[in-house]
Formats: structure tokens, sequence, C-alpha cells
């Protein structure tokens, strides 16, 4: 079991309660987005709008609302809460950054 099911039901109940989250795209995960959607306009900061849970094989995941594209249509990425980062100001920061390092930390020995 890569996460700690007590753990993440507390954080994603903290974190229902607080949404819409502003957070920041990962360059990794920005480049990403650009790539698949290059009419997209990605804003430096963007909000967490839904989040929930998929178990050991995506963690924490969070949905994410950019400005329409190019085409007039809303950009939707649903992503893991490890390619975010959030501002140390957040009353549940250290408590994400922990479940972050943690989880990426329990990927890597299990080679994923």
């Amino acid at each position: 079991m890569i996460d700690n099911p007590k753990q993440v039901a507390d954080l994603l109940a903290r974190m229902e309660a607080a949404l819409p989250l502003p957070a920041t795209l990962t360059p990794r995960l920005a480049k990403l987005i650009r790539e698949q959607k290059p009419g997209v306009t990605l804003p430096k900061q963007c909000e967490v709008t839904w989040v929930g849970n998929a178990g050991d094989e995506g963690g924490i995941m969070c949905k994410l609302s950019f400005p329409k594209a190019a085409d007039g249509k809303d950009a939707v990425f649903v992503t893991s809460i490890t390619h975010l980062e959030f501002d140390q100001d957040l009353p549940m920061a250290e408590d994400i950054a922990v479940y972050q390092q943690r989880r990426v930390k329990r990927l890597r020995r299990q080679g994923r």
C-alpha cells in the first residue's frame, strides 16, 4: 500500500472544505499541458476545483480549470497532487507537502 488511508481521508476532507484552492503547476506539468492543448492559456496560478482519491494508482487527484482554449472550449485537467505546488501560507500546506513527499518516495521504491 502506497498511501495511508486515514491520512488521505483526513487530507481530502480538509481540502474539500477549503475548495477552491490556489495552486501552481510544476514546470513538467505545464509543459505537458501545453503539448496536449496548445491553445490553452496557462496562468501562473490556477485553482483546484475538485479533489478525489484514485487509490494507490493515482493517489489524491485534483481537477484544474483554465481559461477557454483557442477552440472556445474550457480546458479542464485532472492531475495527481504530486504535480502541483501549494502556497506555504495555506493552513494545510505542510500536510500536503508531507503527503506529496511520502507518495513520491514510496513510488520510487516500487519502481513506478
